[in-house]
């Protein structure tokens, strides 16, 4: 395969008007579930290492994995439950979250290394123990292995921890490429992000930055009106991964790349990202529809 998405799938329970109490709607998602399946539908071979429930709710994910064409063959399945992420939505549509997480299947999660050409790695399962340092154990694996890494860690309020941000730096010798927002790299701080080839932030309603070898730009949002905001940022690691692994880039290749190519892969993830906060829920793009868009 040329992706290997490791990390939590869950469901959402979003809401179905922001700004106050209302009924809630069950979504599919996780961080990492959400990549595998936006990056399945932008044409990449993607597959997704993680612990699901043999509830309904891990039923349907486990369904909407094999339905998109993601290789499921690294899913296990346990009796925990499915972990839940009760969403809020502010007037703009963005959303915070609540997660429900005691003893659920991802936390318990056993990994293997394989031979992908990309490897992500991201989010609430970075920082629930035990399966967090498990995730680490094979991220560092398939790093010696020759895999490019990918990390979105997706800092929340109960992660904003200095004992979460010393095993996220004591990753990123091994990562080549950082999505991270812009509190996110204060979070981890200047000179940890020097450790990373390639960083990418997202800038919200400003769009897109990289830094890569002595490569730096922006590229501007494209403009929708905006659903909601969820899967956004899962959607530009989905495009940046695609476009890495169908042009088979490794680290060095992406140090060097020019501003033009950084700014045509930039814009593709911004794109794909557009498409997906115009409707609610995370509900990414297909690659048509993105390249029409472009």
């Amino acid at each position: 395969m040329q992706i290997l998405v490791s990390g939590e799938g869950l469901v959402d329970l979003v809401p179905t008007a922001s700004g106050e109490l209302s009924d809630l709607t069950p979504s599919l998602g996780g961080g990492p579930f959400n990549v595998a399946v936006a990056a399945a539908r932008l044409g990449a071979q993607v597959g997704f290492q993680s612990r699901l429930s043999t509830d309904a709710f891990g039923d349907a994910l486990v369904k909407r994995l094999e339905d998109e064409g993601v290789d499921t063959s690294l899913v296990q399945r346990g009796d925990e439950p499915t972990t839940l992420a009760v969403a809020s939505l502010d007037e703009g549509g963005s959303a915070t979250y609540s997660f429900y997480n005691e003893g659920t299947a991802d936390r318990l999660v056993e990994l293997v290394a394989n031979d992908a050409r990309v490897a992500y790695f991201g989010t609430l399962s970075l920082a629930m123990e035990p399966g967090a340092s498990r995730y680490a154990e094979v991220l560092h694996t398939m790093a010696k292995n020759g895999s490019l890494i990918a990390v979105d860690p997706n800092i929340r309020p109960d992660t904003d921890t200095a004992e979460h941000r010393e095993f996220l730096q004591a990753l990123l010798d091994d990562v080549t490429i950082l999505k991270v927002s812009n509190a996110e790299a204060e979070f981890l701080g200047v000179e940890s992000l020097k450790k990373v080839p390639v960083v990418v932030t997202t800038h919200g309603a400003h769009g897109l930055s990289v830094r890569a070898g002595t490569t730096e730009l922006d590229v501007p949002p494209v403009k929708v009106d905006i659903a909601d905001t969820i899967g956004a940022g899962d959607a530009v690691m989905a495009a940046l991964l695609t476009k890495i692994a169908e042009r088979n880039f490794d680290a060095a290749d992406l140090e060097q790349l020019s501003a033009y190519d950084w700014h045509e892969i930039l814009e593709f993830a911004a794109s794909t990202a557009a498409l997906t906060i115009a409707r609610t829920g995370a509900d990414a793009p297909r690659r048509a529809e993105v390249d029409e868009l472009l």
